[in-house]
């Protein structure tokens, strides 16, 4: 259990960073959403473009049996880089947008 709380507070404290990020064209509103009883955690970026409207996942992690899966990634950082980083080890870490055959080439856990 410690170590699923410590996964929910690093992932929310990075978020929170990211959802700082206001990005630079149009009316756009960065929703940081946080479901902390079924593990997901998201960036949103919704508003207008100038007649478009947006609504775009720009990041998406979720905490699935004791490990972070990054599902999503629209960001030009590299989020898992940066879990390594405050100390999630790499097999905990689940590139989850990689098929589950290409994850095994991958330096992080495969599922």
């Amino acid at each position: 259990m410690e170590k699923l709380a410590r996964y929910r507070q690093l992932v929310q404290q990075m978020l929170a960073e990211y959802g700082k990020q206001k990005p630079a064209y149009g009316d756009i509103t960065v929703e940081t959403i946080f479901d902390t009883e079924r593990d997901h955690y998201q960036i949103v970026h919704v508003g207008w473009e100038g007649q478009n409207w947006v609504h775009s996942c720009i990041i998406h992690i979720d905490i699935k049996n004791g490990k972070i899966w990054l599902q999503w990634n629209g960001t030009e950082d590299d989020i898992a880089a940066d879990l390594v980083a405050l100390g999630v080890p790499k097999e905990d870490i689940v590139l989850g947008f990689q098929s589950p055959f290409m994850r095994q080439f991958t330096e992080y856990a495969v599922g």
